[in-house]
């Protein structure tokens, strides 16, 4: 049961980010669609906590005594959700999840061997590192496989650009991995994973808020990031909604992470994100292109999945 619901949050991973790119359409500016993102995650955590009935007190003099890392959950959850808006628009809803993921399985490795973030220390096997090599090799597989005469990819100066979107992706999904380990321990030591999410989304709205500010008072922003609003777009109700799977996610992550593992919460994420991506290129949804899946890009996912499955059980 517990493995079926990180799948289904794996699913909301790809459609949290493509509701996001319409509402970065809407509000003009990833960075305003990433705040008004956190904030309703926020309200909708606050919410969980009154149903669960649980009090909002947050022993800070306890967290004082704790390694100044439990803050960076807020901060690798805002560059992650920040980033995936913007790669969704540049690169299509299968490669906005598959880069991360090889950041995930990157991150894990090395937080797994070292034992960071006090996880449980796993030596790196050569079994381990065969299985993140078959985890690259699914994501060059489902790459290549979208490279035809017509893709723009194929064109000097956008590969360039894509390959460093492609690289910020990877980093993102590191960060990722580091927000995941970060929550948990933060959710044993509150002994509530939601109240762990709350601090999260409080730190990531803070560093929000500061960006919007500044690129308010600058009335002007990097050209590379600025999505210009279209007001006369009637948008679908369903924008808002990013910000109840992004607050979803980082619960369900910081809740599974201490019962089934990290290894295991991330292949139940795999699954589902890779699905979603290939659901959202495949039917277009929520304004993406359509793009026709081919075998070749489900082989690559699949040996994704048996890599990804080497790294984390063995």
């Amino acid at each position: 049961m517990f493995i079926l619901l990180g799948i289904l949050m794996g699913l909301g991973l790809p459609l949290q980010t493509g509701i996001n790119a319409r509402l970065t359409h809407k509000l003009g500016s990833p960075y305003n669609a990433s705040f008004v993102s956190f904030i309703i995650a926020f309200i909708f955590l606050l919410l969980l906590v009154f149903i669960t009935e649980q009090n909002y007190f947050i022993p800070f003099g306890e967290l004082a005594d704790e390694p100044l890392w439990i803050w960076m959950g807020g901060v690798c959850g805002f560059i992650f959700l920040t980033g995936n808006i913007v790669l969704f628009a540049r690169l299509g809803g299968v490669q906005t999840v598959i880069f991360p993921v090889l950041g995930q399985i990157l991150m894990g490795l090395i937080i797994d061997n070292f034992g960071l973030f006090y996880a449980p220390q796993t030596d790196l096997t050569l079994l381990r590192v065969l299985g993140a090599i078959l985890v690259l090799l699914g994501v060059i597989n489902v790459v290549m496989a979208k490279k035809t005469p017509d893709n723009n990819l194929l064109n000097k100066p956008k590969r360039q650009h894509t390959l460093l979107w492609q690289i910020f992706g990877i980093i993102a999904g590191m960060l990722s991995t580091v927000q995941t380990a970060v929550n948990g321990h933060l959710g044993i030591i509150l002994a509530s994973p939601v109240k762990a999410a709350v601090i999260s989304f409080i730190i990531g709205i803070a560093l929000l808020a500061v960006i919007c500010v500044i690129i308010l008072l600058q009335r002007k922003t990097v050209s590379a990031l600025r999505i210009e609003p279209r007001r006369r777009e009637n948008y679908p109700w369903w924008i808002w909604l990013g910000g109840i799977l992004g607050g979803l996610f980082v619960l369900t992550n910081a809740y599974l992470s201490n019962i089934i593992g990290t290894g295991m919460t991330i292949i139940a994420i795999l699954i589902g994100s890779t699905s979603g991506g290939l659901i959202i290129d495949c039917f277009g949804l929520l304004g993406s292109e359509k793009k026709p899946v081919g075998m070749r890009q489900i082989f690559g996912i699949i040996i994704m999945i048996i890599g990804a499955a080497a790294i984390k059980l063995f």
